[in-house]
């Protein structure tokens, strides 16, 4: 039976290149080194990073001194202007606070704004460093199950409600949610705003794939809900994950409000790292002049997940997959094959994927489909022979 897919787009040809990893400092690749395994597992992308920004990267290196980084104001309104541009969101230039990466911005928040032994409550299966960043800061991590509307995930409330506490500061969110590719709507999100209020925590919202969502969908900013929640909560964003730039290590929090700004930069004292000249430059010129590159990108990794779905439901039904919304993250349901180690199984059939256990939520394997279609195909079809052992 041959793989579904949709027809091909003026620009699929950029994104059908398959590009030599293995000899590079690729830690994607690095992991299976030497075994006929293609790894599908940590979220960055199989493609070149967009045109405008390897110019800009090859100009800032010809002028060949690398000296410690500020970002100039051409990055800052970079920044600014895209927020403005993609969410109508009026972000001030004394708002962002610049980071080497997201992962560090929710370990410091973790130090900033819960004392030891305090709670900080997430809704899981969950990206891990969610789960993790509190517990290097010795912060408690409180966890609330998500629930299923059919073949949706959604936040229980029942779940948020017995989880929270007198000892709970803080609630991370992830919008749009890795892994479980959920795009929250308005009501979801007006809602997660009133539990926080309700609870008087503040709000930590990661949201760096939200330039990721497919099928036109659009992203609304928490921050955007209202005055209130803005001085309340705020938000990590970085380009990395959309222009396949975690490497270069640029993240940015949006902080409106003074207070939790001081806080969370006070936290960072002595043990953050700055962002480097290549981040700043590579992140301008992404938010700048990347639009383009980006709108074919959705278009191509929306025909990925559908070949996904048409080939699991065609092919390998025992897997189960969920609606699928935005980011290149694939959540699938192995849980029918009671398998003590799916990865391992997946593994010995040629196919790295990503363990749900440490998502908090085991049975489950994500996949990561920012990659050729013959490089997903190839995964898919090993699956299936994964799965046919199985049978």
């Amino acid at each position: 039976m041959a793989l579904s897919c949709r027809k091909s787009h003026t620009m699929d040809s950029i994104f059908d290149q398959v590009h030599e990893r293995r000899h590079t400092d690729s830690q994607k690749w690095h992991k299976y080194a030497g075994q006929d395994i293609l790894p599908m597992w940590v979220a960055d992308m199989d493609f070149k990073a967009p045109e405008p920004v390897l110019q800009a990267l090859h100009e800032r290196i010809d002028h060949g001194i690398f000296g410690y980084a500020r970002p100039e104001r051409d990055t800052i309104e970079a920044v600014i202007g895209m927020l403005q541009r993609n969410y109508d969101w009026a972000v001030e230039e004394e708002w962002l606070v610049w980071l080497p990466g997201l992962v560090v911005g929710l370990n410091i928040t973790s130090r900033a704004f819960a004392e030891p032994g305090e709670k900080i409550l997430t809704t899981t299966p969950i990206y891990p460093p969610f789960l993790l960043g509190p517990r290097f800061q010795n912060r408690s991590v409180t966890k609330a199950k998500m629930a299923l509307d059919g073949d949706k995930w959604v936040i229980d409330w029942e779940a948020m409600e017995a989880a929270v506490d007198s000892q709970t500061r803080m609630f991370f969110f992830c919008n749009p949610h890795n892994p479980c590719a959920r795009v929250f709507d308005r009501s979801e999100l007006e809602a997660v705003a009133a539990f926080c209020q309700r609870h008087n925590l503040i709000l930590c919202s990661d949201e760096i794939h939200c330039e990721l969502l497919l099928d036109g969908r659009s992203h609304t900013p928490i921050a955007t809900l209202s005055e209130e929640v803005s001085k309340n909560s705020f938000t990590l964003i970085a380009p990395s994950k959309t222009y396949n730039l975690a490497g270069l290590g640029c993240s940015l929090a949006i902080i409106p409000d003074k207070g939790l700004r001081h806080r969370f930069n006070s936290a960072t004292r002595g043990i953050m790292a700055e962002v480097n000249n290549l981040g700043y430059t590579a992140c301008e010129a992404a938010y700048r002049d990347g639009g383009p590159w980006r709108e074919e990108l959705l278009r191509y990794l929306g025909a990925n997940r559908d070949c996904i779905h048409s080939f699991v439901k065609e092919r390998i039904p025992e897997i189960g997959v969920y609606q699928h919304e935005a980011t290149y993250l694939s959540w699938l349901d192995v849980t029918a094959f009671d398998l003590s180690d799916p990865v391992a199984h997946f593994e010995s059939y040629g196919v790295g994927l990503t363990d749900g256990a440490f998502f908090d939520s085991p049975g489950h394997v994500r996949l990561n489909f920012g990659c050729s279609r013959l490089t997903l195909k190839e995964g898919l079809e090993r699956m299936e022979k994964a799965v046919d052992a199985l049978r």
